[in-house]
Order: C-alpha cells, then sequence, then structure tokens
C-alpha cells in the first residue's frame, strides 16, 4: 500500500508542517471610496524576520499554525479568530500558504520566533501607508529612465 500526500500539488508538505498566518488590515477602493478589510495572509519566513526587527507592517497579530489547520481538501481553512474578525483569503491562499510553508522546512530557525500553537501580537502595527489590495499601478511616460544620449553609443 502507497502512502498518498497530503496535498497533491505539494509533495514535500504535510498537515503537521509549521505556517505563520497574519491578520492584516487592507483597503480596498471602490468608487473612489476606500473600504478597510480583514485579510487572512500566509507570512514567509523572510518577512517575519523583518517584522521581528520592527518594520511597520499592516498586521495585527500573527498565529502560528500548522498547516493542516489553514488547508482542508485543498481549500482554505479560516482560523476561529480570522472567522471572528470577518477575514477574508486572496484568491491564492492555497498556493501562499504552500510556499510560505517551504520557506519554513528550508528556515527552521525561523520558528522560534513565534512557537507552533502561539499568537503574537507585538509587531509595529500601522496604518500609515495604506495597503490598496485593487490598486492599479498607471505607467506613465515620465516613470521611464532619463540616459545621457551616448549611453549606447561606441565611442
Amino acid at each position: 500500500m502507497t502512502a498518498t500526500a497530503a496535498y497533491p500539488n505539494a509533495p514535500d508538505l504535510n498537515a503537521e508542517d509549521y505556517i505563520l498566518i497574519g491578520l492584516a488590515t487592507c483597503f480596498l477602493k471602490q468608487e473612489g471610496e476606500v473600504t478597510q478589510v480583514t485579510m487572512a495572509e500566509p507570512i514567509p519566513s523572510a518577512y517575519l524576520e523583518a517584522l521581528m526587527k520592527g518594520v511597520p507592517t499592516s498586521y495585527q497579530s500573527l498565529y502560528a499554525v500548522s498547516l493542516g489547520e489553514v488547508l482542508e481538501a485543498g481549500q482554505p481553512k479560516l482560523l476561529p479568530a480570522a472567522k471572528a474578525a470577518n477575514a477574508q483569503v486572496s484568491p491564492d491562499f492555497v498556493e501562499q500558504a504552500l510556499a510560505a510553508a517551504r520557506t519554513y522546512q528550508s528556515r527552521p530557525e525561523a520558528q522560534t520566533f513565534v512557537p507552533a500553537g502561539t499568537v503574537y501580537t507585538d509587531v509595529n502595527y500601522s496604518t500609515e501607508r495604506k495597503r490598496i489590495l485593487n490598486a492599479e499601478n498607471m505607467v506613465t511616460a515620465d516613470d521611464n529612465v532619463k540616459q545621457h544620449q551616448y549611453t549606447h553609443m561606441t565611442l
């Protein structure tokens, strides 16, 4: 009898793997108005290390859980705290969660910042720079880098 992987698209991961989920305050721009929403998002190990150094963030709290607590049958499953905060998940939540879990496999020392099963709230929470989810980046000719006229010439 062969063992089946817990996640067919990620045979290297199982339900017990460590992952960090953050509850973030984000904003949506609709018809000129800005609406506040709470998002539940996986946090990779590199960003966790930045958070531990006091970087301002839109995350209110961080939850150290297992992958099985946030994914069930390949679908996102909200934590009780995320449900209580009426949090939403991104359309790419599953892929982001699997990718984030891999970062903790490659850097297991990052798991010591927020031990499994705990909640970390001592972050530098700030919404001074609003994180707008549906912002459109309008590129104009003014965004081009001006170069000297001889840059591409052989002299």
